[in-house]
């Protein structure tokens, strides 16, 4: 039988494609994964070129560039691209190329459902970004799309529906891929509780891609039929409700949150442990607070909605349920500090990118605990404190781990290191511009400016002029990185087969030898 077989494989290479038709035909998890990776940075680069718009406008008072109505299309299409098409496609290609490797498996489990549901993507973006040529421009109603302005709103709005109807079967299905292959491929020997995190991480966010994306889906085709079937799920005169599509909306709104931040947890899972040179600290209690989270996520979506109307009991259970939510968030925290205490730190670009996404992901969710507070929020709402707090959590949160995640593994990917000195320097200037295009933002949400406008009162001109400075250092900044992962694919000094030294391992799933001073081991008293 096994002749047969390698007969079959060496058969199976002789007819293999190459040039443009390796890539359109793959069923390869590391060229899906590759495939995801440069889709999700195309995305990222063409969602940032609208925030530059954005904060083109806002660099002085007065409208320069844009009309207010291309001005929210630009915020509209800036957020869902930036969620759909960057940041989500990105873990999803971390999850194709490193769960087969993480837990012994030879491939995804649907290899040809796999390029499937990547090639989705490239139309959902074209729909998306080609919507701007519509009649009429594309959605300009902000990414939660409420109606009625969506239900009156031109034709760039049914593009942007179906774009978002092909994005969660891309999401499903890249779902449905990865909860097989970890439930049925692992290696012998290789358990639920043994697997790396970021596997963990990802089992738990596909089985929330597919309970909330159907939710959305549900959604936006609601908003189709009452634009263009005569139905009034939304519309009061004909006996529907709009703040109805505001709770399903946000029942998928929320989760989607996590579905972005926890396999952002699990690539720092990932490189805090390799740059400490220990275990991670209370592996069990980490899994156990990555489930929780999940869970929770589902109980809270209301909290976007305490100025809608909904009764003050109401109120009160989404502030407590949304508090809730910190103390297993804190839990990670804790254990990725206790991770690094007593260990051998090195700083490498991995590692740094980890860092900042500890401080500054941390600093977000504080300032989501102030906006869980009801009085708070009903003040804060729909303010710059609330776009700086979700781009905390989102960029310094999602974004930083992507990268940590892309510096840690690119020495596996390509077979080469890339350049440590220009790494730091990509590190840096992300840090230093993303705090300052958003840390002011906050007092801007404070002194009471709305989002979402084109224009503002002059007492907010300094720190939106800071605001906007900030915004094009970090998009050049951006570009940096771009040269960074060419220049390592070309080449550069050849990785090791341990990239990071005296690290444990690439995944430290094998055992080693306890240091002397863990906490672990029980001591043995004599």
């Amino acid at each position: 039988m096994e002749a047969v077989h390698d007969h079959h494989a060496a058969d199976h290479d002789h007819h293999q494609p190459s040039g443009l038709m390796r890539w359109i035909t793959t069923t390869n998890h590391k060229d899906i994964g590759t495939m995801y990776l440069w889709f999700s940075f195309i995305m990222f680069m063409v969602g940032g070129a609208m925030s530059m718009v954005i904060r083109a406008e806002l660099f002085e008072p007065g409208l320069q560039f844009i009309s207010p109505e291309r001005y929210n299309q630009m915020i509209t299409l800036h957020a869902l691209i930036m969620v759909f098409g960057a940041i989500m496609p990105a873990f999803v290609g971390f999850a194709n190329w490193m769960i087969p490797l993480q837990i012994g498996a030879p491939d995804m489990a649907f290899a040809r459902m796999n390029n499937w549901s990547f090639w989705i993507l490239p139309v959902a973006g074209s729909m998306l970004v080609g919507s701007l040529l519509a009649p009429g421009g594309a959605a300009g109603t902000g990414w939660t799309l409420y109606p009625p302005l969506s239900v009156q709103s031109g034709m760039g709005m049914d593009m942007a529906i179906f774009g978002i109807h092909l994005l969660g079967m891309s999401s499903i299905m890249g779902s449905i891929n990865i909860i097989t292959t970890i439930l049925n491929l692992r290696a012998p020997g290789m358990t639920l509780m043994k697997m790396p995190l970021f596997s963990w991480t990802w089992l738990i966010t596909a089985y929330l891609l597919i309970a909330v994306m159907p939710v959305l889906a549900g959604a936006v085709t609601m908003l189709l039929t009452d634009r263009h079937f005569g139905t009034s799920f939304f519309s009061a005169a004909g006996g529907g409700d709009p703040v109805l599509f505001q709770h399903i909306f946000w029942f998928f709104g929320h989760p989607e949150v996590y579905i972005i931040a926890l396999p952002a947890f699990g690539v720092i899972s990932e490189v805090i442990p390799a740059f400490s040179r220990k275990p991670i600290f209370g592996y069990a209690s980490m899994v156990y607070a990555i489930a929780s989270i999940a869970i929770i996520s589902f109980f809270v979506w209301a909290h976007h909605m305490y100025v809608t109307g909904i009764p003050l009991t109401g109120q009160l259970y989404f502030m407590y349920a949304t508090m809730l939510i910190a103390v297993p968030t804190g839990v990670k925290v804790f254990n990725w500090v206790a991770t690094m205490w007593r260990g051998s730190l090195s700083f490498e670009t991995p590692m740094l990118f980890a860092l900042g996404f500890l401080f500054l992901f941390t600093l977000g969710g504080f300032s989501g605990l102030v906006l869980a507070i009801t009085a708070v929020d009903v003040q804060l709402q729909d303010t710059y404190y609330v776009v700086a707090h979700f781009h905390y959590v989102m960029v310094a949160g999602a974004l930083f781990s992507a990268y940590a995640g892309a510096y840690y593994w690119l020495p596996k990917w390509t077979g080469h290191m890339y350049n440590e000195t220009l790494g730091k320097w990509h590190f840096w200037l992300s840090l230093i511009f993303f705090n300052m295009t958003f840390f002011v933002q906050h007092f801007l949400g404070l002194a009471g400016m709305p989002r979402r406008i084109p224009d503002y009162a002059l007492q907010f001109a300094d720190f939106n002029r800071i605001s906007s400075l900030g915004a094009f250092g970090f998009g050049l900044s951006q570009l940096l990185f771009l040269y960074i992962v060419i220049k390592t694919i070309k080449g550069g000094k050849k990785a090791e087969a341990n990239a990071w030294g005296d690290a444990p391992g690439l995944e430290w799933t094998v055992p080693s030898p306890a240091p002397h001073h863990t906490f672990e081991v029980p001591p043995v008293i004599k």
